[in-house]
């Protein structure tokens, strides 16, 4: 019997239409999964249920691109530790990351039953924050989600980066590698889908900033990014409705979200702790399958980019 949390109905549907999902089949597909990791001696990762099923139903339940998708997961969080590893969620520092709002999933999901939606602020302060410390903390947050969010495993995830706050001392933390190693990341090896993401309230000086970005981006993640000049733009894509209350909609404020999100942290609070533990050693990899990552840009303190 597999230890996964069932969906709800509606979501079921959904993953068995458009993901391929037999609910009957799990136990056996997830015993496959484990019996593979089990062979690879390179790989040491995490067999909970509910961790795995998210590469299955990311991967369309297809079992090799499954393995192939876990496989760079683990080895990309090795390889560039320093910027894609996780966080420690009770650290002083992680905890002013959640103090500032910056990153907060709202409770309604877009069109009720559709991709999580995730809204995005400037709210830390750039001079305590460096570009590797504000990724590991994105990297920590989505991990949660892959962990408890059924909306976000089933139908992904659509982001909402909001730029009224944004000033020219967080211009810095936009390095250019940085970037495109957490893009690649995300499209390469996360198994949730990353849907869309809509840039609001752009001011001309972030305008050349994000521009210059654009193209350490992969074509694939570039072409789901759409700005929007004003909130009043994003009704075409995205209901008033579904935004925060503190931007004018009812979708949750961004406070009592914070509040609810302090639980799942501490439920969550084991898996990661373990997670420096999980990883790859590409010595002991069978074969000759090294990780072909020569898209991925060198790891380590990375330069942010110059828009004068």
């Amino acid at each position: 019997m597999a230890e996964i949390r069932p969906l709800p109905e509606e979501l079921q549907k959904i993953a068995r239409d458009e993901l391929g999902e037999v609910p009957e089949r799990i136990p056996e597909e997830l015993k496959t999964l484990k019996t593979w990791i089990q062979m690879q001696p390179h790989l040491k990762c995490c067999t909970d249920d509910q961790f795995l099923i998210q590469f299955l139903r990311g991967s369309k339940y297809s079992m090799e691109k499954a393995k192939a998708k876990l496989d760079k997961f683990y080895s990309l969080k090795t390889k560039y530790s320093d910027l894609l590893s996780t966080v420690d969620v009770n650290s002083t520092l992680f905890c002013e990351y959640l103090k500032a709002r910056s990153f907060c999933p709202l409770p309604i999901p877009l069109n009720e039953n559709g991709p999580r939606i995730i809204y995005i602020r400037f709210g830390i302060d750039p001079r305590v924050f460096t570009t590797n410390m504000v990724i590991t903390s994105i990297i920590t947050f989505l991990e949660l989600l892959l962990l408890s969010d059924p909306y976000a495993c089933v139908n992904g995830i659509v982001v909402m980066y909001d730029y009224t706050k944004f000033r020219t001392d967080y211009i810095p933390l936009f390095a250019p590698t940085a970037v495109k190693n957490l893009m690649l990341f995300i499209e390469k090896a996360f198994p949730v889908r990353f849907k869309c993401l809509y840039v609001i309230n752009m001011p001309a000086i972030a305008e050349r900033t994000v521009n210059a970005l654009l193209h350490y981006i992969p074509e694939k993640l570039k072409s789901r990014i759409h700005v929007q000049s004003s909130f009043d733009d994003m009704q075409n894509n995205i209901p008033r409705k579904y935004f925060p209350i503190n931007v004018g909609g009812e979708n949750g404020s961004l406070d009592n979200i914070a509040e609810k999100y302090l639980k799942l942290w501490q439920e969550n609070r084991e898996y990661f702790k373990q997670s420096i533990n999980y990883g790859t050693d590409e010595r002991l990899r069978l074969g000759n399958k090294s990780l072909n990552d020569s898209e991925f840009g060198t790891g380590g303190t990375f330069r942010a980019i110059n828009v004068d």
